[in-house]
C-alpha cells in the first residue's frame, strides 16, 4: 500500500510503498476513508515533538474495516468506523480509574501495537504509527479499542474530525472545564481544536465567547461557530482586553489552543479569580511557561491539561455523533480544504501558512 513516510524532519513526507501485516488478536485492518490535516503531526514534520523515525503520521481519521483479528466481535468487514489515537487495555490503573484517554499501556507502547511490535514496514524496516493510528496511508491496523463503529450513513469526513479535533475541543469545554451557563470564555487559538472549544462553549450555554488569534481571517471564522468577539494580540495586550471586557475581574474560563509557553501564560494570566485556565495546544518540547504562584494560590485559580478532552472516546464519540445529528455542532462547516494522498505536502504547508478551517487528506471512498 502507498503511505506517506517522515523520514528527516524539516523534510517533505516521503509517498512511498509499504508493507502491512496482518491483523494478529483483537486488531482490526481498515481502509482509510479520510484522514485530518492537524498540527499535531506538524509537530513531529517540524521536530517540536519526538516520535522514532521511520514513521507513518496521521491521527484523525476514519475508515472502513477490511479484516478482523482473532477475538474481535465489535466490528465485521465493511462496517465504518471512526479511529481513536488514544486505543486502551481496559485494565491499566488508568483505565480503570475511568481515564481510558490517559492509558498507561498505551502510552508504554508508543507507535506500536499493545504487543511492542510494529504492523507496518519499508524496506524490511519497522515504521513507527503515530497513535497507533498512521492514517497518512491507504490502509492501517489498529487496536479494536481504536475503532469505533458508526452509522454508514454518517458522513465519513465529519467521523473523521470527531476522531480528534471535535471531540478535543468539545470535551475540553464540557468535561474538562464544565463550562457552565451563562459563563465568558476566552479560547486562545482558533485553529481546529479551538473552533471546537468554541463550539463546546456554545453547545454549554457561554453567555460571551472571546476568540483570540494572531490571524484576523481566523478571529472572522470562529464567529460562525460561536464566538462573540474577536482579539488579536497584535492589535493590544489580550490580557488586558479580555479584563477590560469583564469589569477587570477577567474570564470565567480560558482556552489554551495553540500549543506554547506564550498562550498558556495568556490563558493563567486572563482567568478571573477562582477561574479555570484549561490547556489543550501541545507544547514544543522543552517549552516551559511562567506561571504566577502567588496570583495561583491568592486568587485559587485553577490551571489543568486536558488531554482528548478528557473525554473517554469510546463513550463520547457518539455523544459528538449526537449533537452533530441535532444540529448544535456544526463539524461540516470547519472542512474548508480537501487534497488526496499525493498532495499531503502541500496541505502541511498551508497549514504552516495559517490558512483558516480544517483540511482532510480524502481517499476516494468517502
Amino acid at each position: 500500500m502507498r503511505a506517506a513516510v517522515l523520514y528527516k524532519t524539516n523534510e517533505p513526507l516521503v509517498l512511498e510503498e509499504i508493507q502491512i501485516d496482518a491483523p494478529k488478536a483483537n486488531e482490526v485492518k481498515v481502509q482509510i476513508a479520510v484522514a485530518g490535516v492537524c498540527r499535531s503531526d506538524l509537530h513531529f514534520m517540524k521536530g517540536e515533538a519526538i516520535i522514532r523515525k521511520p514513521a507513518v503520521l496521521g491521527h484523525e481519521g476514519s475508515a472502513v474495516v477490511m479484516e478482523v483479528g482473532d477475538g474481535v466481535t465489535s466490528v465485521a468487514p465493511g462496517d465504518h468506523v471512526i479511529l481513536c489515537f488514544a486505543p486502551h487495555c481496559g485494565v491499566c490503573e488508568s483505565c480503570l480509574n475511568g481515564h481510558s484517554n490517559l492509558c498507561d499501556a498505551h502510552q508504554k507502547a508508543t507507535g506500536v501495537m499493545f504487543d511492542g511490535t510494529s504492523r507496518i514496514h519499508v524496506g524490511g524496516e519497522d515504521l513507527t504509527q503515530m497513535g497507533k493510528v498512521g492514517c497518512f496511508a491507504e490502509e492501517a491496523i489498529v487496536p479494536v479499542t481504536g475503532v469505533a463503529k458508526i452509522a454508514p450513513e454518517l458522513s465519513l469526513r465529519a467521523a473523521a474530525l470527531i476522531g480528534c479535533s471535535v471531540t478535543t475541543g468539545v470535551g475540553t469545554a464540557i468535561y474538562a472545564a464544565q463550562v457552565t451557563p451563562g459563563s465568558t470564555v476566552a479560547v486562545i487559538g482558533c485553529g481546529g481544536v479551538g473552533l471546537n472549544v468554541v463550539q463546546g462553549a456554545r453547545i454549554a450555554g457561554a453567555a460571551s465567547i472571546i476568540a483570540v488569534d494572531v490571524n484576523d481571517a481566523a478571529l472572522e471564522f470562529a464567529g460562525r461557530f460561536g464566538a462573540t468577539v474577536g482579539l488579536n494580540p497584535l492589535n493590544g495586550d489580550p490580557v488586558k482586553a479580555i479584563k477590560d471586557m469583564t469589569g477587570g475581574k477577567g474570564a470565567d474560563f480560558t482556552f489554551e489552543a495553540f500549543g506554547s509557553s506564550e498562550t498558556t501564560t495568556m490563558a493563567f494570566d486572563a482567568v478571573r479569580k477562582h477561574g479555570t485556565a484549561v490547556i489543550a495546544g501541545i507544547a514544543p518540547t522543552g517549552d516551559h511557561a511562567a506561571i504566577d504562584p502567588v496570583a495561583l494560590v491568592r486568587q485559587e485559580k485553577t490551571l489543568k491539561g486536558a488531554y482528548y478532552g478528557s473525554s473517554k472516546p469510546s463513550i463520547d464519540f457518539y455523544r459528538m455523533i449526537d449533537f452533530y445529528n441535532g444540529g448544535e455542532l456544526d463539524i461540516d462547516g470547519l472542512v474548508t480544504r480537501s487534497y488526496t494522498l499525493d498532495q499531503i505536502n502541500d496541505a502541511y504547508q498551508e497549514l504552516d501558512r495559517g490558512v483558516v478551517g480544517r483540511g482532510v487528506i480524502d481517499y476516494g471512498i468517502a
